[in-house]
């Protein structure tokens, strides 16, 4: 059983299909009529204050045009917090190189900086909702290869493996299988840095972590000290003062990097009712963080960024859908309670 303590981070499974990224580049419209001609019902962030790419293809946007279709102009409004903000695109497992290229290729074109999300760790989240990953170290650094091929030289800021090292500190991924992933980890990093417009964060877990001191070395071994910082809170509802003290914790003890903070779905703080044990997962009540940004006003802090999608469900639990689909009420919810 995944201790409570923690707290569950990714949950929102890879299955994203490589059609969505040549459809973008095709010029589709959101609601998928496959008018080109169409005008997208979101547009771009002022760069000064988010330089990343809002997808007009995204699924919160292709709801909007549902709901507007169907005259449901108050839910239209609602998803429009989520539709107008830039998330990550989670890279999948079959065809990653097309992926990257075509998300990189399209926030160039719009001259915003891609943030792509690589969650595919051999034996990643312990068999659990958003079990699966690469099939061995092999696989694993092929698909990274291919990512790191399809951003080529274009500007992309990568999260890399969410939960893949917090599981190997609690013990949750198998003692056999650690020293491997430190290797995926660290070649991983290696790889991506390679390609001379591409910023990589480690995950490097959330604020529910009660010992900061167990994490430093881990990070250490799997190449933080190579990335350009580490992410926290992603796919969790920690506040965002919390996250930068966490935040700042480790960074005292890995050389000073800087972090980004997941805020996606932390605006009302995590949930603390019903089963410990599951109160990561779909948790009711919660709300929209603060908005994408790079302006933080924190030195450490590079951004506040939308990791997880909002809307996008943790796992069949509380009545969601299978990890990483899209859920219309949820997101609902997530907008109306936020500010």
């Amino acid at each position: 059983m995944y201790r409570s303590l923690v707290g569950r981070s990714a949950r929102t499974g890879a299955g994203l299909a490589a059609a969505g990224a040549v459809l973008l580049l095709a010029g589709c419209s959101s609601d998928g009529d496959g008018d080109k001609n169409a005008q997208p019902v979101v547009s771009q962030q002022p760069k000064e204050n988010d330089p990343y790419w809002v997808n007009p293809d995204g699924k919160a946007a292709r709801q909007i045009a549902a709901y507007r279709e169907n005259g449901e102009s108050e839910n239209a409004e609602l998803i429009m917090k989520i539709a107008e903000q830039p998330v990550g695109e989670w890279i999948g497992p079959d065809n990653p190189q097309a992926e990257a290229k075509g998300f990189t290729e399209a926030a160039t074109e719009a001259d915003r900086d891609a943030l792509l999300v690589l969650y595919n760790i051999p034996h990643r989240d312990c068999g659990q909702f958003s079990k699966g990953g690469a099939a061995d170290g092999n696989a694993y650094r092929a698909w990274v290869d291919s990512v790191a091929k399809g951003i080529g030289d274009r500007r992309a800021t990568v999260i890399l493996e969410p939960d893949a090292v917090l599981h190997l500190v609690d013990n949750c991924t198998p003692q056999e299988f650690h020293e491997e992933r430190y290797d995926l980890l660290k070649g991983a990093v290696e790889r991506l840095k390679q390609q001379p417009n591409t910023k990589v964060y480690l995950d490097a877990g959330n604020a529910g972590w009660s010992n900061p001191d167990a994490l430093y070395e881990p990070l250490k071994r799997a190449g933080v000290e190579q990335a350009d910082g580490f992410a926290v809170n992603v796919s969790n509802f920690y506040p965002t003062d919390a996250s930068k003290q966490f935040g700042r914790k480790l960074s005292e003890k890995i050389g000073g990097k800087h972090f980004v903070i997941d805020t996606s779905r932390n605006g009302n703080g995590p949930y603390t009712q019903g089963d410990p044990a599951e109160n990561w997962c779909n948790p009711p009540g919660r709300a929209l963080g603060e908005p994408p940004t790079t302006r933080t006003g924190d030195p450490l802090v590079d951004a506040y960024l939308w990791v997880k999608r909002p809307g996008e469900s943790d796992g069949d639990c509380k009545g969601g859908p299978k990890a990483g689909d899209w859920w219309p009420q949820y997101a609902i919810d997530l907008a109306r309670n936020s500010k």
